[in-house]
């Protein structure tokens, strides 16, 4: 008789110091369906996923797999058995190419004496992308690829290895509209195949248009597993964070006053030209646009990462040079970057040392560093926040994604910014954490903030946003009120299309 599980998780328990990280979980999972794994960061998903992988040892519980039970798995056998993970975060090797990345130790070979047969290894992954509909070169070097088709490699690669599981961790993090359905097309495949997806996300209209069934996890226990036809939205989230989140927006109006910062005639050669909007005082100005249209590069220009070659940049009504980030922080500005890991966090250090980085000469003395003070504002924010960690002395890389995100904000709020440009504040972050987070940008606006919001998520963006503008292949393609902003206009705005009159 055929196993009816897959994968039977049952009673697995992970204690980390001061963390009980899972506590009596259970996960099991069909062959040939797409099974959603949710919950809040720091639920326990991916402590899960590592101990299915082997990356970590459970202290108690068995794992069964296509029939034979393990105590528990390295993560080479987990591979041999025919389980694979695309990460959510993207560790390509820059300076090699895509099929080598693919192919890192499973490469061709020519001879005894291992050298690579590069013509037999680039025709392997031209037949993987021809079955996959990836349409770039397997030659090119991962360097010159997009963050989404970085992220579609990491897909490919864990196809190739034939699974009978594989893992998808945010998958659609770094993917456009259009390359989101081609990923469904390729788990629909997968799924014909008899292949079983375990599929982590933020986003819950995914859930509901590829999941056949759903578990959840809440502060590291079992909450309960249901057909995704049986639940909605509403009782997902319930399940999720132990209550019914009725707001998803909370928007409130704040009193707009004065300009606060206004550009005009931004140019950067080959990155965008002739941008000009402003931002209020009280207000958040939402920038919509597609995956490479220059609205992060704008931002990152305003703020002296990328000076503008011809243009202006006044606040309060004066023109500023700003070449440097240090300029734009001491002119009151503060950005938190689109990348937390990439471009945001100092990982091997603390929560506490990340808080105060961009803030610092705010401690330094003749004495040396107030020690007493950094501690006391850093708590101020740990707790104004709900910073879920055990300490501030906790290294940030053992923090949920969430909570890194917080601890981000929590660093240019230390900086006491007037305006605050955010790009992707909520991306890869659960349901409650994106709540606190719009929460918090709403009280900042009713403070006064001038707030910057680049967002690729649509709701988001309507939802959040006072006034919008979208940009379009380097451009400032239109903008609209928040009482006019509708999804197909700012689509057809970002498609470059004229809105009809």
């Amino acid at each position: 008789m055929a196993e009816e599980y897959l994968l039977d998780m049952n009673n697995i328990s992970k204690q980390f110091p001061g963390v009980l990280a899972l506590d009596g979980v259970k996960l099991k999972v069909r062959q040939g369906t797409v099974h959603a794994l949710m919950g809040e960061n720091g639920a326990g998903k991916s402590t899960l996923m590592k101990v299915l992988l082997g990356i970590y040892i459970p202290e108690t519980g068995t794992i069964r797999f296509d029939g034979v039970e393990h105590k528990h798995m390295d993560i080479r056998s987990s591979l041999t058995h025919g389980i694979s993970m695309i990460h959510q975060e993207l560790t390509p090797i820059l300076h090699m190419t895509v099929a080598e990345n693919i192919f890192l130790g499973r490469e061709p070979l020519r001879n005894k004496f291992g050298w690579v047969d590069k013509k037999k290894l680039i025709k392997q992954t031209q037949a993987l992308f021809d079955e996959l509909e990836i349409d770039f070169d397997p030659s090119k070097m991962m360097v010159e690829l997009s963050i989404a088709n970085m992220q579609m490699v990491e897909i490919a690669t864990a196809i190739s290895y034939n699974s009978k599981l594989v893992i998808m961790d945010e998958p659609t993090s770094a993917i456009t509209e259009k390359e989101v359905s081609h990923l469904f097309r390729m788990i629909n495949n997968l799924r014909d195949k008899g292949v079983a997806v375990i599929y982590i996300t933020h986003k819950m209209d995914e859930v509901f248009q590829i999941a056949d069934e759903v578990t959840v996890l809440r502060d590291g226990q079992f909450v309960g597993t249901k057909f995704a036809k049986e639940i909605d939205k509403l009782g997902l989230i319930a399940m999720m964070v132990g209550r019914e989140l009725t707001n998803f927006f909370p928007k409130e109006d704040a009193e707009i006053t004065d300009v606060k910062l206004e550009v005009k005639n931004l140019t950067l050669s080959g990155k965008f030209k002739n941008v000009s909007f402003a931002v209020h005082k009280g207000e958040i100005l939402g920038i919509a646009g597609l995956m490479g249209s220059g609205r992060t590069e704008v931002i990152e220009s305003i703020f002296g990462i990328y000076p503008p070659e011809s243009g202006d940049i006044q606040i309060d009504g004066k023109k500023v040079s700003l070449k440097q980030p240090m300029d734009a922080i001491k002119a009151g500005m503060g950005l938190l970057t689109e990348d937390r890991k990439l471009s945001g966090l100092f990982l091997p250090l603390s929560v506490q040392d990340n808080m105060i980085y961009s803030n610092i000469g705010k401690y330094v003395s003749k004495f040396g560093l107030n020690n007493k003070l950094i501690h006391e504002d850093c708590e101020k924010q740990r707790i104004a926040l709900a910073v879920k960690t055990p300490s501030l002395f906790q290294l940030v890389v053992n923090l949920s994604g969430g909570n890194q995100q917080k601890v981000l904000i929590a660093r240019w709020l230390l900086t006491e910014p007037d305006i605050l440009i955010l790009d992707e504040p909520t991306r890869g972050i659960d349901v409650g954490a994106k709540s606190e987070i719009h929460k918090l940008m709403t009280k900042l606006a009713q403070a006064g903030k001038a707030i910057i919001m680049v967002s690729s998520e649509m709701p988001e963006i309507l939802g959040m946003s006072d006034r919008i503008i979208v940009m379009h292949e380097g451009e400032k393609a239109g903008e609209l009120s928040r009482a006019d902003a509708t999804q197909e206009k700012i689509l057809q705005l970002a498609s470059g299309e004229a809105l009809a009159i």
